[in-house]
């Protein structure tokens, strides 16, 4: 079983910026992709961006691009996701998703960002 944990979640005024990271273990290969979600209110995982670790191909979805970059590390299986200009409606629980194969995802347990003034 893959443990995904994600960290550096927190509040930020609009505007400002935030550096998640999302650590997969328990496995010594690597992971072939992982991604970001976000929570939405009605319990869904909406993509915010994934990348695909061997090239790091990266999808991102309209409301993150520009704003948001992922980046993976070249040692681990860890991956970040850098957010800038945040608007409160990026208020949510991101979420982090470890993929082995095509329908085989771990999941962590989400780190909460807050944007408020």
């Amino acid at each position: 079983q893959v443990q995904v944990v994600e960290s550096g979640g927190g509040v930020v005024q609009p505007g400002g910026s935030l550096r998640l990271s999302c650590a997969a273990s328990g496995i010594s290969l690597t992971i072939p992709a992982m991604g970001w979600y976000r929570l939405r209110p009605g319990g869904q995982r909406e993509l915010v961006v994934g990348i695909r670790m061997a090239d790091h191909w990266r999808k991102y979805s309209d409301s993150a691009e520009g704003r948001f970059t992922i980046t993976r590390d070249g040692a681990k299986n860890t991956v970040y996701l850098q957010m800038n200009r945040l608007k409160p409606e990026n208020t949510a629980v991101y979420l982090c998703k470890a993929t082995l194969r095509q329908r085989d995802n771990d999941w962590g347990q989400g780190t909460q960002v807050t944007v408020s003034s």
